[in-house]
């Protein structure tokens, strides 16, 4: 039977106990890193910090996670596949920035997430943000209302696409006249990349599935 072969209930309970583990971090992100990477900043400290919800729910059974298309019209990562998230506020935690901004963006209430734990942090360098991915579930698919001002779109993503080896591609293109290899994941067109798709990579290590577009 595969992790998926399950109820919901139990696929929490698998990516609740993972999460309490030792996670893979920098191992699971590098797999779906651009090649070559940009430098990481040494101070971390310096860094501004953001979090993002990574939110599973069931469709018909079967897990899903919730990521959004960032409205073209943002001054940062615009046009980019995401989760839900932002800049923390002051004196606000983690997993409250992570559900005020799902929120925000998606209508997504605080009270019906369960948080199940945190991946590792990872550096955005292009604008200077340290990521913190929180990871929580709903019994139910949420009612969604986006706020078109920062979403331009919602994707509900079936775990078991992600695990599929035929959504993992990789495209090369020019950043500041240096050639890199960009891997992604393929959902209907849609490409997540960056610290999109290493965070997601990071998830699927935890439940046994290790996303590679290099070999």
């Amino acid at each position: 039977m595969t992790l998926l072969a399950v109820s919901f209930d139990a696929f929490e309970t698998r990516v609740r106990t993972a999460l309490a583990g030792d996670k893979p971090g920098a191992r699971a992100h590098l797999s779906m890193a651009p090649r070559p990477r940009r430098p990481l900043h040494e101070d971390t400290a310096s860094l501004r910090k953001a979090a993002g919800l990574l939110l599973l729910y069931p469709v018909n059974g079967l897990p899903h996670v919730l990521l959004t298309e960032r409205a073209g019209t943002l001054q940062r990562h615009g046009g980019q596949i995401s989760l839900p998230g932002g800049t923390l506020e002051p004196s606000e935690t983690i997993e409250v920035a992570a559900l005020r901004e799902a929120f925000e963006e998606c209508g997504v209430r605080a009270d019906a997430v369960r948080v199940l734990g945190g991946l590792t942090p990872i550096q955005i360098p292009v604008s200077s943000f340290l990521l913190y991915p929180i990871v929580g579930a709903t019994s139910e698919r949420p009612s969604l209302q986006l706020d078109s001002g920062e979403v331009a779109q919602i994707l509900e993503v079936p775990v078991e696409t992600l695990i599929d080896p035929g959504c993992l591609g990789r495209r090369h293109q020019t950043r500041d006249g240096i050639d890199i290899d960009v891997p992604y994941f393929d959902l209907s067109g849609a490409r997540v990349w960056g610290a999109t798709a290493m965070i997601i990579s990071e998830f699927l290590h935890l439940l046994g599935y290790e996303p590679s577009p290099w070999t």
